[in-house]
């Protein structure tokens, strides 16, 4: 078996609501890592290519650099927490590079740390 992350960073804002209240807007420079596992390497000794990964992971991220995630897709209709721009984040890389990667890779999952140091959460996809 193998993994292999890459990893990019933005800085947004948001407000939370929990229990029917809508906290004080804040900002981070969230951290995203996303893995790929698989099986098998390529003829050139691969999973798959790093850079790949990361231009589709910087695209997914683009919409949310330097914004209020209330305001963006589709956390404008659902709360922007860490657990659900994971899920958000990992569905969408899946959707765009499984295809390529499949037999023998996948994305596996993608953690999103909101302060470095302080809260991170990880959303794993099951394959």
């Amino acid at each position: 078996m193998y993994e292999l992350t890459v990893e990019h960073a933005f800085s947004a804002a948001h407000a939370l609501r929990i229990g029917g209240v809508t906290e004080t807007l804040h900002g981070h420079d969230w951290r995203v890592t996303a893995t790929i596992r698989g099986t098998t390497l390529d003829a050139d000794g691969l999973l798959c290519d790093f850079h790949t990964v990361h231009e589709v992971l910087v695209e997914l991220c683009a919409p949310f650099h330097n914004s209020t995630l209330n305001a963006v897709p589709p956390f404008d209709r659902t709360n922007p927490t860490a657990e659900l721009v994971a899920r958000h984040l990992v569905e969408a890389l899946a959707e765009r590079l499984d295809p390529a990667l499949s037999p023998n890779a996948h994305v596996r999952c993608v953690r999103v740390t909101e302060a470095i140091g302080c809260a991170a959460v990880a959303y794993r996809r099951e394959r």
